[in-house]
């Protein structure tokens, strides 16, 4: 796991488990307040269930970047993580792709 600067201006975040989720979370805002002007993907892989607190953290980091005008991306999202962000009503706000090699692709293509 673990946040990594990818690029000058891209966070790459391989996100861990629950409860660890919310710390990791917590951290990458700390690191885009901080910095304001990175985009970050986060990297759903080893997440298989996502709690309220960490979508209250989730949606804080997207709000933060979007404000910036800043991009977040979420990459391999489990379908049972998909689910819990359709019945919340939040799925339409986040910008989900298959893989991190297509969100940093996406993010260097729009520079």
């Amino acid at each position: 796991m673990g946040i990594q600067n990818w690029s000058e201006n891209i966070v790459l975040v391989d996100l861990p488990q629950e409860p660890q989720l919310g710390e990791e979370l917590r951290a990458v805002t700390e690191i885009a307040c901080k910095r304001g002007d990175c985009e970050v993907v986060l990297d759903f892989s080893e997440v298989d269930i996502v709690t309220s607190s960490s979508l209250s953290k989730l949606l804080k980091l997207r709000k933060l970047l979007s404000d910036c005008g800043q991009k977040l991306i979420l990459c391999n999202v489990a379908a049972a993580t998909k689910g819990i962000f359709v019945v919340t009503g939040i799925d339409s706000i986040f910008d989900m792709v298959d893989d991190k090699f297509i969100a940093l692709a996406s993010l260097q293509l729009a520079k």
